[in-house]
């Protein structure tokens, strides 16, 4: 009797685990593609006025695992650091162009990037959040 209970619970566990990691890689294989930054938190400056010429993208390259992007001004890439909905951008290996960029936008972003500890896609797959804790930071439309 006890060896059936604990095959019985072995038994759900594993279904349990593998049901999780495939919702984690279909949600990961959402990002993939281009997204561009729509609403971004903590800015006494309204949107339009932190970004006037363009807007902050984001671009996941799942094949290569690699992130790259427009922070409103200057071009960025790096390694992709991405396990199941936890994602990193104090990656120390990323690079970022060195073009002047006048106002606060792009400050902004790269600093709001860096708080940032898991996303989140809507059911649509056009919608992407990047959240801090349980605060959502930055919303993406996807292009």
């Amino acid at each position: 009797m006890k060896k059936l209970i604990l095959l019985l619970a072995i038994s759900c566990m594993a279904f349990v685990s593998c049901n999780s990691a495939k919702n984690d890689n279909t949600n990961t294989t959402m990002l993939q593609g281009e997204w561009e930054l729509n609403y971004i938190s903590g800015p006494k400056i309204a949107f339009q006025g932190l970004y006037p010429d363009e807007k902050p993208t984001v671009n996941f390259d799942l094949k290569t695992d690699l992130v790259s992007g427009n922070t409103g001004c200057n071009r960025f890439s790096g390694k992709l650091d991405v396990v199941g909905n936890k994602i990193n951008f104090k990656n120390d290996n990323m690079a970022l162009t060195k073009r002047y960029c006048p106002g606060e936008g792009e400050s902004v972003y790269l600093s709001t990037l860096q708080k940032i500890d898991s996303y989140s896609i809507s059911e649509d797959g056009k919608t992407l959040s990047f959240i801090m804790g349980e605060v959502e930071m930055m919303r993406f439309v996807k292009k």
